[in-house]
């Protein structure tokens, strides 16, 4: 399986200032996956170390940070002595104490030895750690497969330069067959594990099945990591995105949980999801203006998840949505189709989402992009009406703007917007 952010890993590795990197990212996105397959291609000699496994150096870090020391112990368990020419690959490194304040240790004492670390919850380990090493560490995020990424593991890899290329006139001729490939994507998600299921076997029943338990992986995570008085409100948070995305308004509504119920209530239940990579928040902005930023709006939002399979598997999407036609696009007020739009828009770090809406709330911009100093409105269109007064009026308001909208139309470009095929989002 082919996952391009491999190519973060050998830029990270050929930096002249290299410090250990942070792999981030919700629990099964294939960080040990990919931690391991970088080792096997990039050096001659790895050293794997998974904390939660390995009880021998369940105390590593608590004494001290004496490097030598370290690497000694390291050694007696691992048969290996890490050298600049050793990957040391540490997993789970939340499980051990003072784990990740370690990294700043090894950076400044030992900066030849590549390291790098990665964790399930790892956001949550490190939020209440007060010595994280800010400055000493990097960051690569891992995110669910895009949609290139599952065209790939299928073996449809080939449609994806030219979409790259912007040629449209030959993927007109593929387009019906494009956007069956993307409803299969809706459907499947980019769960590692469930993505491989699908390319061996194809069958359904296993995607669902496989798709139920990483949700009910992340429902136990609630009651092992969480504080325990914040467990209920995590798990009414949890389960209430796919209604609140199904909402016409798609504003985050306190009131949805539960009658009577305050944001501040919720907002650690929130955060904490945040923290572990299962939700992302974005946030409204009041002005079409640089930087977005400025103008955002922080008690307005809505709730994606991480991935638009578990979000199918959450609202009970049945199998049969692949092959009625469209109806997985449109159905649930777009939620799906504004899910997926949001995935793939998010795995560029470059990107900064919002959503505009009018202080009378006539009108609204699904997504507000900032990237590069440059700023998109962007419109998804799950049904076969493309009409766009929403994007149009906002865009003669906003002049120095030109408008996308994202829909199963194909490609097609006028002065004030650009139409652009669902299955092309990844290419931006």
């Amino acid at each position: 399986m082919e996952r391009y952010v491999i190519s973060e890993l050998y830029e990270w590795k050929n930096k002249k200032n290299r410090k250990p990197l942070i792999l981030q990212g919700a629990r099964q996105v294939g960080k040990t996956w990919l931690m391991k397959t970088f080792a096997q291609q990039a050096f001659s000699k790895s050293v794997y170390i998974n904390f939660e496994n390995e009880a021998r150096l369940s105390a590593l870090f608590e004494k001290d940070f004496n490097i030598e020391r370290i690497l000694f112990e390291i050694q007696l368990v691992t048969g290996v002595r890490p050298d600049s020419e050793t990957l040391l690959l540490f997993d789970e490194i939340q499980e051990v104490k003072r784990g990740v304040t370690a990294l700043k240790y090894f950076y400044e004492n030992v900066p030849e030895i590549p390291i790098i670390a990665a964790g399930s919850l790892l956001g949550i380990a490190t939020r209440h750690n007060d010595s994280f090493p800010v400055g000493k560490v990097d960051f690569v995020h891992v995110y669910p497969l895009s949609f290139f990424e599952f065209l790939e593991a299928i073996g449809d890899g080939r449609f994806i330069e030219p979409i790259k290329q912007n040629q449209w006139s030959v993927l007109s001729m593929f387009h019906d067959e494009l956007c069956g490939k993307l409803r299969q994507y809706m459907y499947v998600g980019g769960m590692p594990e469930v993505v491989q299921s699908f390319v061996n076997e194809k069958n359904m029943q296993t995607v669902r099945d496989l798709q139920r338990n990483i949700l009910e992986a992340y429902d136990r995570d609630f009651s092992k990591h969480a504080p325990n008085e914040e467990v209920p409100r995590l798990r009414m948070v949890w389960r209430s995105v796919s209604g609140q995305l199904s909402k016409e308004n798609k504003k985050f509504i306190y009131g949805f949980l539960k009658e009577g119920a305050r944001a501040k209530n919720f907002e650690l239940a929130i955060e904490w999801l945040c923290d572990a990579g299962l939700i992302y928040k974005v946030h409204r902005t009041k002005k079409a203006l640089l930087p977005l930023s400025a103008y955002e709006d922080f008690s307005a939002f809505r709730i994606f998840m991480l991935d638009i399979g578990l979000l199918c598997a959450m609202s009970d999407v049945p199998s049969q949505a692949l092959i009625n036609g469209d109806a997985i696009f449109s159905d649930y007020k777009g939620a799906l189709t504004e899910q997926y739009v949001f995935q793939q828009l998010r795995l560029s770090d470059d990107n900064t989402i919002y959503y505009w809406s009018a202080e009378n709330s006539q009108g609204e911009i699904d997504f507000l992009t900032q990237n590069n100093g440059r700023i998109v409105p962007i419109e998804v269109k799950a049904a076969e009406n493309l009409q766009a007064k929403s994007l149009r009026l906002f865009i003669e308001r906003n002049s120095a703007l030109h408008g996308l909208r994202f829909s199963l139309s194909q490609y097609r470009k006028q002065d004030w917007m650009t139409n652009i095929p669902l299955y092309a989002v990844d290419a931006l």
